[in-house]
């Protein structure tokens, strides 16, 4: 007859049930090696290019929302806007190239940049009626609605 076979524990990984330094070393080795390996590729340079959102404020003026939009550094030819039903999309997008030539020394420098922002109004508007104005980086969009809000009547409640 056999001997039942004695049964023995061993942990996941006996080599860093105590060691953390050795694990820390495993790690470090795969990195340096991960870091090498990517370092061989030829290096890729992407053109900067930036995509921000603009800071809104709508206001809601009884007849009319008013929405003003900040973008820096752009120019009213550069501005898309789009009005329908109850959304406002407004998109900018500037390039700028600067270049200066001296002897055998050439410098471009370039500025990309574009902003993106879809606003949803609570009721419809009026697209076809809407007015825009940049003035300082600040856009003001004047959009009327289909029908205006009335003013909520306020009652005064004397406190006891």
């Amino acid at each position: 007859m056999d001997k039942p076979k004695k049964e023995t524990s061993q942990p996941l990984a006996p080599f860093w049930q105590h060691n953390w330094a050795g694990l820390d070393r495993v790690f470090d080795n795969f990195r340096r090696d991960f870091e090498h390996t990517l370092a061989s590729f030829p290096a890729i340079s992407m053109p900067s290019f930036s995509i921000s959102t603009m800071s809104c404020d709508i206001v809601d003026e009884v007849d009319r929302y008013v929405i003003n939009a900040e973008i820096p550094g752009v120019s009213k030819n550069e501005i898309k806007l789009n009005v329908s039903d109850n959304v406002v999309e407004v998109s900018a997008e500037h390039k700028e190239q600067e270049e200066e030539k001296k002897k055998n020394y050439i410098r471009k420098e370039s500025k990309d940049f574009s902003y993106h922002r879809t606003l949803s109004l609570p009721e419809k508007v009026q697209g076809e009626k809407s007015k825009a104005k940049l003035n300082n980086g600040i856009l003001t969009i004047e959009i009327p609605k289909v029908t205006p809000t009335p003013k909520p009547k306020s009652n005064s409640i004397p406190v006891q």
